[in-house]
């Protein structure tokens, strides 16, 4: 009678790890389709992504939304499979040199998405706070109970 409740156990412990390995590999499946490989070349320009502190705005733009990049910078060697070393210029030379794909986009050459590096004070951690330049214009809206001011920088 002992026997027959080990041999049972042993049973559903198999098909549990039957059912495991399908899952898992019905996963990788899943991750191979959507993963593609990047490999960048030595020499091309690339931009590094900075964020402003949170709760400030950034060219009408607040919280995650706000991310911008500075650059463009050079890729010197690959370190590994996913991070890069770059040529920085000497005044971000208390910065790593090694960064994460994730943590560069190619440079095409539209300035208008680039943050001038030489006019933010960075942070260690690739932060800036930002300041205000001037006030352009005041409004105040009026919904039917409330009174909303807005200030355009």
């Amino acid at each position: 009678m002992g026997t027959d409740l080990v041999c049972d156990a042993l049973e559903k412990v198999k098909l549990v790890k039957k059912r495991h390995h399908t899952s898992q590999s019905k996963e990788n499946s899943n991750v191979d389709m959507t993963a593609r490989d990047v490999a960048f070349l030595v020499g091309e320009k690339f931009m590094l992504k900075v964020s402003p502190i949170k709760d400030l705005m950034r060219f009408g733009k607040k919280g995650k939304l706000s991310l911008w990049y500075i650059g463009p910078f050079e890729i010197l060697e690959r370190v590994g499979k996913v991070a890069y070393r770059l040529a920085l210029p000497p005044n971000l030379s208390g910065f790593h040199l090694v960064f994460r794909i994730s943590m560069l986009r190619k440079y095409y050459g539209d300035p208008s998405y680039v943050l001038n590096f030489r006019s933010v004070q960075l942070v260690k951690d690739l932060t800036y706070v930002e300041e205000l330049v001037a006030i352009f214009d005041k409004k105040v809206r009026k919904l039917r109970s409330n009174k909303i001011a807005s200030v355009k920088v």
